[in-house]
């Protein structure tokens, strides 16, 4: 599983809207091969169909698709907006984390989420995400989970 690796993460993303958004974040699995690009473009049409469901707490949205939409290797990629973006979502809004996620079966799925939710859940990880100034900063706070 490809972590939050130094090459799936990229700091104070400039974007204009929340498609962007979606974009930047899937570009970092597509560029590592982690993904193909229709999955970058299944993220975005669920997005379209069904709003935003992934903007699971304030400020961060968890996009994905379905395994067979181009999953080539479990990943979490990690896009740090700039400027927060408003992604629909009444109670989170607006985001500023992006982690871009691919899983090629269930199971991977569910252990990406429960790395993720470990590291997410504690408020001090996210006040050092906002703080980070490179990436050498978050693998000290991913490599503390």
């Amino acid at each position: 599983m490809r972590f939050l690796e130094e090459s799936l993460v990229e700091l104070d993303v400039e974007v204009t809207s929340s498609n962007e958004a979606i974009e930047a974040a899937g570009a970092l699995l597509v560029n590592e091969k982690a993904v193909d690009q229709t999955y970058v473009e299944a993220m975005l049409q669920s997005y379209q169909k069904n709003g935003p469901y992934f903007v699971l707490a304030p400020k961060i949205a968890l996009p994905h698709a379905r395994p067979e939409d181009g999953v080539k290797e479990a990943s979490v990629s990690l896009v740090r907006l700039k400027k927060p973006i408003e992604f629909g979502s009444k109670l989170n809004d607006p985001v500023q984390f992006v982690f871009a996620l691919g899983a090629s079966s269930s199971d991977e799925h569910l252990q990406i989420l429960k790395k993720l939710t470990i590291l997410l859940n504690n408020p001090s990880n996210l006040e050092q995400l906002e703080k980070a100034t490179s990436y050498q900063d978050i693998k000290k706070i991913i490599g503390g989970n």
